[in-house]
C-alpha cells in the first residue's frame, strides 16, 4: 500500500479524522467543513506513531537532503519532530506560537545557527498560517527554512497561495484527496456523500450553502 493511502487509512482507523458530510463542523474562521481532524491522537497509538515518524524521516531525506535541523511547530508538531530528529540523528528545535514573557523571552527553543537549514514539522495544514508564522521566526535568526513536512493537508486554495507567496516548499504524507479516495475504496460512505465531500476543498466557503440547500 502506498504511503499516502496507508497514512489516510491509519488516521481514519484511530479516529483522528471524523467525516460528517450532512452535519458540517464549523471552524473558528467560520468555514463549514465536512471533516474534523485531531492528529494529536496519533501519539497515543505506538504502531501508527512509529510508521508516521519513519515516513516523515524518509520524506525529509528524499525531499530536503540539505536539512541540518528539525523544527517542531508548537504544539502538535513537537512530538513528531522529536521522533524524526532522533531517526535522522539531527538537532531539534521547536518554535513557540509567541515568545515567552519571562527569562530570555525566546520564541525558539534549542540551538539554531544562521547557517542551518531547517525543516519544520507540523501535524496538519489548513491555511498554513501557523507553520508559516514559525518559518518567519526561524528566518529572522538568519537560518534558512528548507521546507515544511506535515502529516496531512486539507489542500485548501488559501494554503497553496500562502506557501507560494512565502516561497516555502510543502511536502505532506497524505492529503484530503487521498483521504476521500481511501474512504471510497473502503466503502464507508455513500456515493452522494462522496460527491459532496469531494467538492469541499475547492470551495470551502460555498460548502455550507450547498449542504443547507439539500
Amino acid at each position: 500500500m502506498r504511503v499516502a493511502t496507508q497514512v489516510a487509512h491509519d488516521l481514519l482507523h484511530i479516529g483522528a479524522v471524523t467525516l460528517e458530510p450532512a452535519k458540517p463542523f464549523v471552524w473558528a474562521s467560520g468555514i463549514k467543513a465536512p471533516i474534523y481532524t485531531d492528529n494529536r491522537l496519533i501519539i497515543g497509538f505506538p504502531e501508527e506513531r512509529m510508521y508516521i515518524a519513519n515516513c516523515l524521516a524518509d520524506l525529509i531525506k528524499r525531499r530536503y537532503p540539505t536539512a541540518t535541523v528539525i523544527g517542531g511547530v508548537a504544539t502538535a508538531g513537537i512530538p513528531h519532530a522529536a521522533l524524526v530528529a532522533e531517526r535522522l540523528n539531527l538537532p531539534m528545535i521547536y518554535v513557540r506560537s509567541k515568545a515567552k514573557d519571562h527569562g530570555t523571552n525566546s520564541q525558539i527553543e534549542g540551538k539554531l545557527n544562521a547557517t542551518d537549514q531547517v525543516v519544520l514539522i507540523d501535524d496538519l495544514i489548513s491555511t498554513g498560517g501557523s507553520v508559516l508564522a514559525a518559518a518567519e521566526v526561524v528566518q529572522a535568526t538568519g537560518a534558512t527554512v528548507a521546507g515544511v513536512a506535515a502529516i496531512f493537508t486539507y489542500e485548501l486554495p488559501d494554503s497553496l497561495t500562502n506557501f507560494t507567496n512565502a516561497n516555502i516548499r510543502l511536502q505532506t504524507l497524505t492529503t484530503y484527496t487521498d483521504l476521500i479516495e481511501t474512504v471510497n475504496s473502503e466503502g464507508d460512505m455513500s456515493d452522494a456523500d462522496l460527491a459532496l465531500v469531494r467538492t469541499w476543498k475547492d470551495d470551502p466557503w460555498g460548502y455550507g450553502r450547498a449542504v443547507s440547500a439539500i
